[in-house]
């Protein structure tokens, strides 16, 4: 079971994570690419972090909001989307050529992974630009999704993505982060779901209920607090 962390979100002056204590301890690596965060110095020395300690890279495209962290919903045609995703991939790709590595695979960021788990529109033209850049790139979906059917139609190599830091819905989905039990503070509680998907593929929903889902690698978010603690702790039991 793959352990991928969201990395490269600072910007400017503004830091954001810890990818220096935190990269040593995943497996794959999603860099923001400048539309959420991130910026030119910041993409340069995050793909050159992951490559001195072998972990694989993503490109981590979002919608152009940094203002709010890419996780606002924003309205886009498909053509419109499908430029954004290209784009970004091809930002990241340009110092992934320089330093003599490569991209390995490309994860949606917030309100555009999210719309694109529910909506076809969004999801067939984001597993369209990831195909049409390089076809043997990996998408990264959630589980069960319409984004991870949409790479599938494709012919796209896919992963279903689970959560240890997020709380689903009796749908599948990931509890909005408006609502305050959207993120998982409590080691206790993650270890919980971890082990759930590692044991018996699923998790149980804010309405207690039990989801079966397709589990091919697991995230952290960079972002939180408890971050660095989440990724050194479930090393260990993923290593079990």
């Amino acid at each position: 079971m793959e352990l991928n962390c969201d990395l490269g979100e600072s910007f400017g002056r503004y830091r954001i994570g810890n990818d220096l204590a935190i990269i040593p301890f995943i497996d794959a690596a999603n860099i923001a690419c400048g539309f959420h965060a991130g910026d030119v110095q910041t993409i340069q020395s995050t793909v050159q972090l992951a490559k001195d300690h072998q972990v694989r890279i993503g490109a981590h495209p979002s919608f152009p909001d940094l203002q709010g962290f890419g996780r606002r919903k924003m309205e886009f045609n498909g053509s419109e989307i499908y430029g954004i995703v290209l784009y970004q991939i091809g930002a990241l790709a340009a110092f992934t050529k320089v330093q003599d590595t490569q991209i390995h695979h490309v994860k949606p960021h917030g309100a555009l992974y999210n719309m694109a788990s529910q909506n076809k529109t969004i999801a067939k033209a984001v597993a369209q630009a990831v195909y049409d850049f390089d076809c043997n790139l990996i998408l990264y979906g959630l589980a069960n999704s319409c984004l991870t059917e949409a790479g599938e139609e494709l012919g796209l190599q896919v992963a279903h993505e689970v959560f240890a830091d997020r709380t689903y819905q009796p749908d599948g989905t990931l509890t909005p982060r408006d609502e305050k039990n959207a993120v998982i503070h409590s080691m206790e509680d993650t270890l919980k779901q971890v082990e759930l998907i590692l044991n018996e593929q699923t998790v149980i929903a804010t309405n207690g209920t039990k989801i079966n889902l397709r589990a091919d690698t697991i995230c952290v978010h960079g972002d939180t607090p408890e971050a660095l603690e989440y990724v050194q702790t479930l090393r260990k039991l993923v290593k079990q």
